[in-house]
């Protein structure tokens, strides 16, 4: 019997596609960490659906998206427009470095520097902009706000437009 793919969640095509980039990059390193998967799941429910119920149901069907480990090539493409590019490289940026798999290696280790790197080239932003983006980035992380919260401010604020 052929496996199924999971039914598509009530997001849009645009929305799918920042996740799967955002799950891509949390599976840079190989594995996707249990408390990863959780802090997408919660915060692409509360950004995606209005009630707790919804957002409950969301995140169930969203799970099987997300651990579908895509390879950047089919999802950088599907990007049109600069303003997608900063979000996913202002997201994958936050995602990398929001956990380490061991409380010795670095936030950012070499498989995640490498395909953020990868993704950087992808996007084929001007290198200003980047810069600009990594500095913001980077203050932001060293200050005392937490990534998710600044991941899940940048979202609301994408979607908004």
């Amino acid at each position: 019997m052929p496996i199924q793919p999971p039914a598509p969640p009530p997001i849009s095509p645009r929305q799918m596609n920042l996740l799967r980039i955002v799950a891509a990059m949390a599976w840079a390193d190989g594995e996707l960490a249990q408390e990863e998967l959780n802090v997408m799941l919660k915060r692409f429910g509360e950004l995606f659906a209005k009630s707790p119920k919804d957002q409950e149901t969301l995140r169930q069907d969203l799970q099987a998206y997300c651990i579908q480990n895509i390879p950047l090539e089919d999802l950088v493409p599907k990007l049109k427009t600069d303003e997608e590019r900063e979000l996913v490289l202002r997201l994958g940026y936050e995602v990398i470095a929001s956990s380490s798999r061991t409380p010795d290696e670095p936030k950012i280790n070499e498989e995640e520097a490498s395909a953020y790197q990868k993704l950087r080239d992808m996007l084929g932003l001007p290198e200003a902009k980047v810069k600009e983006i990594e500095a913001q980035e980077f203050s932001e992380s060293a200050s005392d706000s937490s990534l998710i919260e600044s991941l899940g401010e940048s979202l609301q604020d994408f979607f908004k437009k």
